[in-house]
């Protein structure tokens, strides 16, 4: 640390910083701004995404009125002298040309002196997964130029920046998924709710939320899923029980299941209990441990209209008709919801079975569920 004369406790906040903004996206412009003060500047910006025909690219920048949350780019990159830049390499305008020359650029005339840019220091810096992600440091023409011992203060602290980011991409990554996961699920008409070994409720998606808001068949009681009959609850408890179980070692995984009457008399609802693989480097209370697959057998198709339209080529009269009958309404009482005649009605079916390829309504029904259309985000 000597040789960049930078204290341990002002190294340790600055890098604990960058790895706190990759759980937390907010945290990077508190980063930036310790980048600020060690420096200096008068400006930090970090360049998530350059700028091109189809985009104004993204960037997170302090110093600067409304920096601290992303920000669209107002220029083009092309007109900046420092692209092409060697990858994880700190360079400064001296680097690149004399104080004349860079005096005499369209980008430093255009948008640097206007903003009391001129020195610059920065870093193209490269990540497994997202390219090239560009960071600067600017000091307005009266203070001083950025000296070695800057460089290498910048120089030690780019690589926890550099994984930091990664990280943070990774993780990012990793939670879209998993949204788009749990997404899917729910057009399934799947409700899943996720336990931590206590059998307290973690996770839950829309689909579990409606199903326990209605108290018809399970409910939630200081925190803990629970059926609404008691000896179906002795059966649900005993199942998760025995999920628990094969979570803290049995290697066995196979998923149990049940069904769950209603108070309200509607069919029952099917529930699949099984465990989540441990994970080896957690331990502890909170964890995740077992989820509840829920189907709600009466419930409404949440197929998409859009894409079955597209998959089936259908009219949008055929298109709504179908969706009726995959609801499970007969013939008549989709006619009726639709507020269309029998024989309009007879009419569109036939055309349906036309192009769909099947002969009788509990064929279309099955292909309508079993399609992908439950799985379009369109409505």
């Amino acid at each position: 640390m000597t040789n960049i004369e930078l204290g341990l406790e002002d190294y340790d906040r600055i890098v604990s910083l960058l790895y706190e903004a990759t759980l937390d996206s907010r945290r990077w412009a508190q980063a930036l701004e310790l980048f600020r003060s060690l420096f200096q500047a008068n400006y930090v910006t970090l360049i998530l995404r350059s700028p091109d025909a189809s985009n104004l690219g993204m960037m997170i920048a302090v110093g600067v009125e409304g920096g601290d949350k992303v920000t669209y780019l107002p220029y083009g990159h092309t007109t900046t002298p420092f692209v092409n830049q060697p990858v994880d390499k700190v360079f400064t305008v001296e680097d690149l040309m004399t104080e004349a020359e860079w005096r005499r650029t369209p980008y430093f005339q255009h948008w640097c002196q206007p903003n009391d840019v001129y020195h610059v220091m920065g870093a193209d810096i490269s990540t497994p997964d997202s390219g090239k992600l560009r960071f600067r440091i600017t000091r307005g023409e009266a203070a001083e130029k950025f000296s070695a011992l800057d460089r290498a203060r910048c120089e030690a602290l780019l690589p926890h920046l550099r994984r930091a980011l990664h990280i943070h991409n990774l993780l990012d990554r990793s939670e879209s998924l998993g949204e788009l996961y749990s997404q899917a699920i729910g057009r399934l008409s799947v409700g899943t709710i996720v336990l931590d070994d206590t059998g307290k409720v973690l996770e839950q998606n829309l689909i579990a939320r409606e199903l326990l808001a209605a108290n018809d068949g399970l409910k939630l009681v200081g925190g803990r899923l629970e059926a609404s009959y008691p000896s179906d609850n002795r059966e649900l408890q005993q199942l998760i029980r025995n999920a628990f179980a094969r979570h803290a070692g049995d290697p066995l995984t196979v998923a149990s299941a049940m069904s769950v009457a209603r108070p309200s008399g509607q069919v029952s609802l099917g529930v699949v209990v099984e465990p989540v693989p441990s994970q080896e480097w957690a331990e502890g209370k909170g964890q995740p441990a077992v989820v509840v697959y829920i189907r709600d057998a009466a419930g409404k198709s949440l197929a998409s209209t859009t894409a079955a339209k597209q998959l089936f080529n259908l009219t949008p009269a055929e298109t709504a008709l179908a969706m009726e009958l995959a609801n499970g309404l007969s013939l008549e009482e989709a006619a009726e919801s639709l507020n269309i005649r029998r024989n309009t009605a007879r009419a569109h079916l036939r055309s349906i079975f036309s192009k769909t390829g099947v002969r009788r309504q509990t064929e279309l029904v099955r292909i309508m569920l079993n399609s992908v259309a439950a799985l379009s985000g369109k409505t």
